[in-house]
């Protein structure tokens, strides 16, 4: 799999696009119990896992080259049970959540995602994880996060029966392509919906 690196100014750039763009979705809401893309999550769990995540990540980030995560990553087991690994991390962190508005989560979110970004061209060329033989640096990593800031605005823009696209997809799916290294790439047709799919969204999914 090619792994040309995005721009390191674009691909900081496109992470706080993908902050800005949930901040401003998340003005909009006022039942955040609909339902989302993302299974079993209403846009309060959404809102909350946005704000765990961003928590994580400066964990991660404290504790390279030997975080939980790239632990987790050194296993260099399949992607299935890497996501799945993942999944039941992000079931617990979200039950021992304190109770907080959907508002209450971004707000959160929005300051620790905001201070990674200011953190990372400082660290970019550290060591951050390995798997399979693929070593990442914080930079290469920053793909991953700013992937999941952008698809996250997906769902949120999709709940409120609106949509979302990165304005460089183009940098998103490189960034899938260098920080994503446990997933298949994205391929074929219109780039932004070429990351949706690689993720195991449905472009067309539509609020019921």
């Amino acid at each position: 799999m090619e792994r040309t690196p995005p721009d390191r100014r674009d691909l900081l750039r496109a992470c706080r696009e993908g902050v800005v763009a949930i901040c401003e979705l998340a003005a909009h809401f006022s039942d955040w119990s609909v339902a989302t893309p993302c299974r079993e999550w209403e846009a309060i769990d959404l809102a909350g896992h946005l704000r765990c995540v961003a928590e994580n990540f400066h964990e991660y980030l404290n504790d390279a080259p030997s975080s939980r995560l790239s632990r987790l990553f050194a296993q260099d087991a399949p992607a299935a049970l890497l996501v799945r690994q993942l999944s039941r991390q992000n079931a617990a962190e979200l039950a021992v959540l304190p109770p907080a508005t959907g508002r209450e989560h971004i707000v959160a979110f929005a300051v620790s995602a905001e201070a990674y970004a200011d953190r990372l061209p400082d660290v970019w060329d550290e060591a951050y994880l390995s798997y399979r033989g693929t070593k990442l640096t914080a930079g290469d990593y920053a793909g991953a996060v700013c992937v999941e800031w952008h698809l996250h605005a997906w769902d949120l823009a999709r709940a409120l029966d609106k949509d979302h696209r990165p304005s460089r997809p183009d940098v998103i799916e490189a960034a899938w392509r260098t920080g994503v290294p446990h997933l298949p790439a994205p391929a074929g047709g219109d780039r932004w919906e070429a990351v949706l799919r690689a993720s195991g969204r449905a472009p067309d999914w539509q609020p019921s």
